[in-house]
């Protein structure tokens, strides 16, 4: 799953993980406050929590675009036995990442919109705002869609030089 967090970054060695937490998120749009509670208690837990706007902003961001975007038009909006969207919240040392798991095969799509009064359509420009980095890629094995990821830079870690 972290494979592609890894192009274009300083390596990120998947059994150095200090701390991870997920929660599955039914397919119902109370599902965002759920997935805010949830970061928030988590990034308290980690003494994280001076992150928690930029971050909350992200997975509210993520989560809404599963919602919306990769869940079928016939799929209950109710609690069911196997929620369809999970939300990961992984932290290393000076990085957390944020990745949301959802059934879809379909790639997120950045819209190009110059209208920023608009009420919808700005998500993933939101996350590209307010994450250092993010991506996506599909699930393989026996896992089935796609997982939507963020990057977001920790207290201590400098920034990378491009040159």
């Amino acid at each position: 799953m972290l494979e592609p967090l890894r192009q274009g970054l300083p390596p990120l060695d998947p059994s150095a993980v200090s701390s991870a937490a997920s929660c599955a998120l039914a397919a119902r749009y109370e599902a965002v406050r759920e997935a805010r509670q949830f970061t928030r208690r988590t990034l308290d837990q980690w003494d994280i929590g001076d992150r928690f706007d930029d971050v909350c902003l992200v997975v509210s961001e993520l989560v809404t675009n599963a919602l919306r975007h990769a869940l079928p038009a016939n799929t209950p909006r109710v609690p069911e036995q196997s929620p369809p969207v999970r939300l990961h919240l992984m932290r290393w040392t000076e990085r957390l990442v944020c990745a949301v798991r959802d059934p879809s095969h379909d790639s997120p799509v950045a819209r190009d919109s110059e209208d920023f009064s608009a009420e919808s359509g700005r998500g993933l420009f939101l996350v590209d705002s307010f994450a250092d980095g993010w991506g996506w890629h599909p699930l393989a094995g026996t896992l089935s869609g796609k997982v939507v990821w963020a990057l977001f830079r920790l207290q201590g870690e400098p920034a990378q030089n491009n040159a």
